[in-house]
């Protein structure tokens, strides 16, 4: 029995982990929206431009990669809260700040897994590469930044359940001090 009610937890807060996740996608989207569009108010930049040059290499974090960074930490402390109240409450630490960090940790191996998708989604040389005739930008349905992360956020969506599951709000186990028996 035991068994089967372990599974229809993990069910149920999977299911709720989902609709948190799918609340903070939609946090993660607005942001990036937000952050693209005065960008595009205040200079004459494009998401893919170069924001910092990586060492003197020809690799750089690009605008998008800013986006995505303010977005999934405006989105991780708004779905931890969540899933904090309503998917593993039973199994939260009263410490909000130590179960936080337990969970941005968490949720950065997952948004490094988004980082790299979003980067090949967006390299013009990717083999994955959106194109660039469909998502050129005339549109917000059109908008390549968009896409690149939506589709980044959700592929690593799996993996941060996973681990904040096992680990972040992982059940806390009662150790029950047995005393033995002493006999006169």
């Amino acid at each position: 029995m035991a068994k089967s009610s372990t599974f229809a937890t993990t069910i149920v807060q999977f299911l709720r982990f989902g609709i948190v996740g799918g609340s903070g996608v939609l946090v993660n989207m607005a942001v990036v929206v937000v952050m693209n569009k005065l960008m595009l108010w205040s200079a004459d930049i494009a998401p893919s431009d170069p924001f910092y040059n990586l060492f003197g290499t020809a690799f750089h974090i690009r605008w998008y990669h800013v986006f995505q960074t303010v977005a999934f930490l405006v989105a991780n402390t708004w779905n931890y809260q969540l899933n904090r109240m309503w998917t593993f409450k039973t199994t939260v630490s009263p410490k909000w700040w130590k179960g936080f960090f337990a969970f941005l940790t968490t949720g950065l191996l997952a948004f490094g897994v988004s980082l790299v998708i979003a980067t090949l989604l967006m390299n013009p040389e990717s083999p994955i590469a959106l194109p660039d005739d469909v998502f050129d930008n005339s549109t917000g349905f059109r908008t390549k930044v968009y896409w690149a992360n939506i589709i980044s956020v959700l592929a690593a969506m799996p993996i941060n359940f996973l681990i904040n599951r096992l680990w972040a709000f992982r059940p806390t186990r009662i150790v029950v001090e047995q005393h033995p028996v002493q006999h006169r």
